[in-house]
C-alpha cells in the first residue's frame, strides 16, 4: 500500500499563510518566461504549490499534499547533507549554451532539453555538441518530455548517442513506447539508458514502468508524487535507481527535493535540482543554487520584501486562491 497523503489543515489556515508570486525567467522554459507559484507558510516551515496551469485539480491535489507535508509535517531525517546536482540547458539555440552553463558554476552533469515543438533533430544535435564542447568530461543526459514517437526516438537517440549520453529521459509519452525504445536500442547495441519521468509522476500507477521493464531508472519529483515520504515509498517499491528532479520550483520547492535526495538510501546520479539558476530572482535572499556542483542541505525562508516585489497581479492571485480552494476540498475529502 502507498504511503497515505498527509493530513491537510483547514483551508483558512492555508489561506492565512498564502502568497502568490510571479517570477521572471532568464530563458524560456516549458514555453514560459514567468513562473507563477503559490507559497504556503505553516508551523513546520514553507511549502510550495505550483502545478502548471494546464493540470487538472485531481493531479494538482498531489502537489498540494507535498506543500502541506513541507509546511505542516516536516521532512524525514537526512542520510546525507551534500546533494550533487546537474545543470539544465533549455531548448535554446546552440550559440546560447555557453551563457546558460555559465550561471551554474562548476558542472559535473548536465541535462539538455530536446524534442522541443517547432525544432528539429539538427537543432538538438547542435545543442548537444555545444554542451559537449563546453563540458568534455561532464555526464550528459537528454530530456524529451515525451516529445518523440517510437521511430523518431530510436533515430534521435542513435544519433545523439555519439556525444556520450548518461541516459535519455522520457523519450516517448507512453510506458509501452518506453519499453519499445529501450528494447530497440539494446538490440542495436546503442548504449543509452532510458529514464522514466512523466510515466512515473503522471500515471495513476507510478510502478507500472518498473513492472513493464520500460526503464533503467526513474526520475522522481516530490510535488507530483504527493510529498517526500510518498516518493521514498515509490522508489523503494520500484526497485530501480532514482534521480531526484524539480518541477521548476522556487527555493522552497527545491528544499523539498533536497529532502528527498538526502533521505534516499542510494543516490547514484546527480539530481535535477539546479533550476533556481534559470530564474531572474527567487523568493529568498539566500537561494538554493549549486556551489561547486552541489547544494548543501539547509532550510529556506521566504523573504517578505521579495514576496511583495514579485507578488502576482490581483487577477492571478484570485485564480490561484480559487484553485487552492478547489484542490483543498478534493484533498480534504480523502
Amino acid at each position: 500500500m502507498p504511503t497515505p497523503l498527509p493530513t491537510v489543515p483547514p483551508f483558512e489556515e492555508l489561506l492565512a499563510g498564502a502568497h502568490v508570486v510571479s517570477l521572471p525567467m532568464r530563458v524560456k522554459f516549458r514555453g514560459i518566461m514567468e513562473r507563477e507559484s503559490l507559497l504556503l507558510h505553516g508551523p513546520a516551515g514553507w511549502g510550495e504549490f505550483c502545478p502548471f496551469p494546464e493540470y487538472g485539480d485531481a493531479e494538482a491535489s498531489r502537489w498540494l499534499a507535498a506543500a502541506v507535508e513541507a509546511g505542516w509535517h516536516g521532512f524525514p531525517a537526512p542520510l546525507r547533507s551534500v546533494i550533487p546536482v546537474n545543470a539544465t540547458v533549455p531548448a535554446v539555440p546552440a550559440d546560447r549554451v555557453p551563457d546558460v552553463l555559465a550561471r551554474f558554476g562548476r558542472v559535473d552533469a548536465v541535462k539538455v532539453k530536446v524534442a522541443e515543438q517547432g525544432q528539429t533533430l539538427d537543432d538538438d544535435a547542435a545543442r548537444l555538441a555545444a554542451v559537449r564542447s563546453a563540458l568534455p568530461d561532464a555526464a550528459v543526459r537528454v530530456d524529451a518530455n515525451g516529445g518523440w514517437d517510437v521511430p523518431a526516438a530510436v533515430e534521435a537517440l542513435t544519433r545523439l548517442a555519439a556525444v556520450g549520453l548518461e541516459y535519455a529521459e522520457q523519450p516517448v509519452p507512453t510506458v509501452e513506447g518506453l519499453a519499445q525504445v529501450r528494447r530497440a536500442l539494446r538490440e542495436a547495441g546503442t548504449p543509452v539508458l532510458i529514464a522514466a519521468d512523466e510515466s512515473v509522476r503522471k500515471e495513476s500507477d507510478p510502478l507500472r514502468v518498473a513492472r513493464a521493464g520500460a526503464a533503467d531508472l526513474i526520475v522522481v519529483k516530490v510535488a507530483p508524487l504527493g510529498g517526500v515520504r510518498r516518493a521514498l515509498d515509490i522508489v523503494a517499491q520500484a526497485g530501480l535507481p532514482a534521480v531526484v528532479s524539480s518541477a521548476l520550483d522556487t527555493s522552497v520547492g527545491i528544499r523539498a527535493g533536497l529532502a528527498l535526495a538526502a533521505a534516499l538510501p542510494d543516490l547514484p546520479y546527480a539530481c535535477g535540482l539546479g533550476t533556481v539558476s534559470l530564474f531572474e530572482s527567487d523568493i529568498t535572499r539566500d537561494p538554493l543554487v549549486a556551489d561547486d556542483g552541489a547544494i548543501r542541505l539547509r532550510d529556506v525562508a521566504a523573504d517578505a520584501g521579495l514576496l511583495e516585489r514579485y507578488a502576482a497581479s490581483a487577477e492571478r492571485r484570485d485564480w490561484w486562491l480559487d484553485r487552492l480552494r478547489r484542490v483543498h476540498a478534493l484533498l480534504a475529502a480523502h
